[in-house]
Parts: C-alpha cells; sequence; structure tokens
C-alpha cells in the first residue's frame, strides 16, 4: 500500500527536523514544498508531502500514518 501524509509547521528548525525523521523513516518527499502566512498566529507556515510504500499491509483509515 502507499501511504501519503501532509507535514506542517512554523517556518523554524522545528519543520526541518520533522521532514527530516519522516525521510529517515523511509517516508519520500512529494511534490514541492509549500510556504504561507497564517493570519491567525501572525507566522510564517510549512508545509510538505510525503509518501511511503508499505508491504504486506493494508490500509485502515484507523491506522496512525506517522507510526508506520
Amino acid at each position: 500500500m502507499r501511504l501519503y501524509r501532509f507535514l506542517s509547521g512554523p517556518d523554524d528548525s522545528s519543520f526541518c527536523h520533522k521532514v527530516t525523521a519522516a525521510l529517515n523513516r523511509g517516508w519520500h518527499l512529494f511534490g514541492s514544498p509549500t510556504y504561507a502566512f497564517d493570519p491567525a498566529t501572525n507566522a510564517m507556515r510549512c508545509g510538505q508531502a510525503v509518501v511511503k510504500d508499505v508491504e504486506g499491509k493494508d490500509y485502515d483509515p484507523q491506522m496512525k500514518l506517522g507510526e508506520q
């Protein structure tokens, strides 16, 4: 099965660490990163889609994707 996640966070090193952790768990970048202003927090936010192929498991909407 192929899994998809969209990672988001503030424009700081914590976002880079989140993406780096996903890459080191076997996820792959999917598409270009996004960058947008969040007027609710008056700050810039980043986003990046990632995908991962997992063999031998079936998709279940209750699964926690970050644990795969």
